[in-house]
């Protein structure tokens, strides 16, 4: 069968190419096309004031937009017991001018406006666009919290723009969760004991897996070497199931280039986000031309109570489910060192027993997004899928909006093309 549909997708290849330029709407095509946004997304804008700001609902993604010189407010309607986890993803538009203190500032208030939380996230050194991801959160697991009653609640996000930068209009994309109370009360500290001795690297013959560019659709990859080809100002998303009690370890490594023109600080960047894409802690790598390898520092095991530790890196590490890393390489190395594609070496290294989950009263929104599956490890195997380009391009025709026939053709001919492409550059 599969055969079949790849010859009539070669066959209307000129036509859906076509189709494709013609069809897509702008926004398909547009200032933020290297992010990958979720095509579920639901359009909502934000709003100027709090009186007239719209609902998100829990376990739902959202695609919003974030002026210069503004900031915007959505609302969450609330009951008293589960924490709910807001993620704002924002996303420069390609080519702009960014200095390095650029970047958002996401805030959840109550109605009396006290902070239920405050996070931010900058452009960095680099001081080029890239996507940005910052968490909002109404955490009812913590004794004490002024934001434990029900009610309405506001999430507020806000451009943080330095003169000298560019004045456009940034894309955002907006991802709910709902983390429901336990049935018995658990630890109120977290754990003091657990392994942090780095561990033996993985080694052996590396799979080649390609990355996605948005969080939506992040490469599924579990313990193992996985290799892939990333070029400057891109970043790349992958997917790793990691279940209650285990830990993770990984590696980002940039391969040498064959040019010698000074230094690159920041130059690859591996950043690591838990399953409601709150940050965890990340890790970058000043680059020569030599190959450079960015090593995330170990991390605790799995477990509800690390949520009362102070540090992200431990706090972070909150509850089972995918858990996300980003690799970006700098504009900057293709100032230097040439366009590439440069080659991109991970290792994860998964290692402990699963264990129970701590209880919930109840299911979170989305339903599964705190667990692992066995699916979830046979996708990210080794043997499991190696590319997303298919993805990718059904990505792209569900953002367009075209009727089903024509979406079916056109993305069979661009899979096609697609796959032609990824086998001559690996």
């Amino acid at each position: 069968m599969i055969a079949v549909l790849r010859t009539a997708a070669a066959a209307g290849a000129a036509l859906c190419l076509t189709a494709v330029v013609s069809a897509l709407p702008a926004h398909a095509a547009g200032p933020w096309d290297s992010y990958g946004f979720d095509p579920n997304d639901r359009s909502v804008a934000g709003s100027s004031d709090t009186g007239n700001a719209t609902a998100l609902a829990p376990g739902s993604t959202y695609r919003s937009s974030l002026p210069v010189d503004g900031k915007v407010y959505y609302r969450l309607d609330l009951d008293a017991a589960s924490t709910v986890y807001v993620s704002v993803t924002a996303v420069p538009g390609s080519g702009t001018t960014v200095s390095a203190t650029d970047g958002i500032k996401v805030s959840v208030q109550d109605a009396d406006s006290h902070f239920c939380s405050i996070d931010t996230a900058s452009v960095g050194t680099d001081r080029r666009p890239r996507p940005l991801t910052a968490l909002g959160a109404r955490d009812t697991s913590r004794a004490g919290s002024r934001c434990e009653e029900a009610g309405a609640y506001y999430v507020l996000v806000e451009r943080v723009h330095r003169a000298g930068s560019s004045s456009d209009t940034w894309g955002l994309e907006l991802a709910t969760a709902s983390e429901p109370a336990l049935k018995n009360d658990g630890a109120t500290s977290a754990p003091e004991d657990w392994n942090s001795a780095p561990p033996t690297p993985v080694t052996g013959e590396a799979t080649s897996r390609r990355g996605s560019s948005g969080f939506a659709g992040a490469t599924p990859v579990g313990q193992g070497v996985w290799r892939d080809d990333i070029l400057p100002g891109e970043t790349l998303f992958y997917a790793v199931p990691v279940d209650w009690g285990q830990q993770l370890y990984t590696t980002a490594e940039l391969g040498s280039s064959d040019a010698d023109n000074g230094l690159v600080a920041r130059a690859l960047v591996v950043s690591l986000y838990n399953p409601v894409r709150g940050l965890v802690d990340d890790a970058s790598v000043v680059y020569d031309g030599s190959q450079r390898a960015a090593e995330l520092e170990p991390l605790p095991p799995v477990e509800y109570a690390n949520r009362y530790d102070v540090s992200d890196r431990v706090s972070g590490m909150r509850f089972a489910g995918s858990y996300y890393l980003a690799v970006h390489l700098s504009e900057q190395v293709a100032d230097r060192f040439g366009e590439g594609p440069y080659d991109l070496t991970l290792r994860v290294r998964v290692t402990g027993t699963s264990t129970a989950g701590p209880g919930y009263a109840g299911e979170p929104d989305p339903r599964g997004v705190f667990g692992v599956t066995a699916r979830d490890r046979e996708t990210a195997a080794a043997d499991g899928p190696t590319s997303t380009d298919d993805d990718t391009a059904m990505r792209l025709l569900a953002a367009g909006g075209i009727g089903t026939g024509t979406a079916l053709l056109m993305g069979l001919g661009v899979w096609t093309l697609l796959g032609r492409r990824r086998a001559g550059v690996q």
